[in-house]
């Protein structure tokens, strides 16, 4: 039953099972303990809950970062405004995150105000051991690294999928590079000469041609190699410096720490 569960993705959010008795009085080893099965959605939220109570303050300006972890972070952050009569105001990283922060009642601000962010909580793509970041799958990438350099603390809330030991061991749709558009097709080029891999211009869903940020610009995703071994400080810079190019999915030297949400309800931790 728990194998056909799993395989159909129709797992409950947290589900205890112990195997029934055996026959002639042998039972199963599972018999013997239960365990718990928690949805990556359930993991989301304990990172994102632990990681706005550890860091949220009274009194400061916290950034709001993209994607579907940080809705859980936001509900967690109306709950304590209620409840503790906290005084926050949210700086948005995309259209997705001020419209979170407007239907939520919480208090919009943004950078002409508040240039001084006391901590910003987001997702990510990967982390990988170093605390590098691959951020953009949801094409925010230019905004959220923006509001990133702005915050005394990046704090980062992902399920444990999210938790690698180096770039690309769990993530496979590339770095996300933002682009002028006019500009996309001798970038890819570039890149792919000097570092390897495939660039892919990403495509939209639900109209005709390629996605477009919220900045008006298109994304490249690059898969590069992954038997090779990189510098990703140098990376960065070297593709940032690239006429055309607007950001890089790659943080570098950005997190200060890292709540990963686990399938048995435990978060794990990684800080620099």
């Amino acid at each position: 039953m728990l194998l056909r569960l799993l395989k159909t993705g129709s797992v409950p959010c947290c589900i205890s099972l112990k195997a029934a008795p055996q026959r002639g009085g042998f039972s199963n080893k599972l018999s013997q303990r239960s365990f718990s099965i928690m949805s990556l959605e359930q993991a989301k939220k304990i990172a994102a809950f632990k990681a706005v109570d550890e860091y949220v303050k009274d009194n400061t300006v916290v950034g709001i970062g993209s994607g579907s972890t940080v809705v859980y972070a936001v509900q967690r952050l109306v709950e304590r405004v209620k409840s503790e009569k906290l005084n926050l105001i949210c700086i948005p990283t995309s259209f997705q995150a001020r419209q979170l922060i407007i239907e939520n009642a919480l208090t919009l601000g943004d950078l002409e105000q508040n240039p001084r962010i006391d901590c910003a909580i987001d997702g990510a793509d990967e982390v990988d051991a170093d605390m590098i970041l691959i951020k953009g799958g949801g094409g925010c990438l230019l905004q959220e690294k923006i509001v990133a350099s702005c915050a005394q603390q990046l704090i980062i809330i992902a399920d444990y999928t999210k938790n690698s030991k180096k770039l690309g061991e769990q993530y496979k749709k590339g770095i996300p590079i933002e682009v002028i558009p006019m500009a996309y097709v001798p970038i890819r080029d570039k890149i792919s000469s000097s570092y390897g891999g495939k660039l892919l211009l990403r495509m939209a869903v639900a109209k005709a041609g390629p996605v477009v940020t919220d900045n008006g610009n298109f994304i490249l995703d690059w898969h590069f190699p992954s038997t090779v071994s990189y510098d990703w400080d140098k990376v960065n810079q070297d593709i940032s410096i690239i006429p055309g190019v607007v950001e890089t999915g790659l943080f570098v030297k950005m997190a200060t720490r890292a709540y990963f949400g686990s399938a048995d309800g435990s978060v794990t931790e990684r800080s620099v």
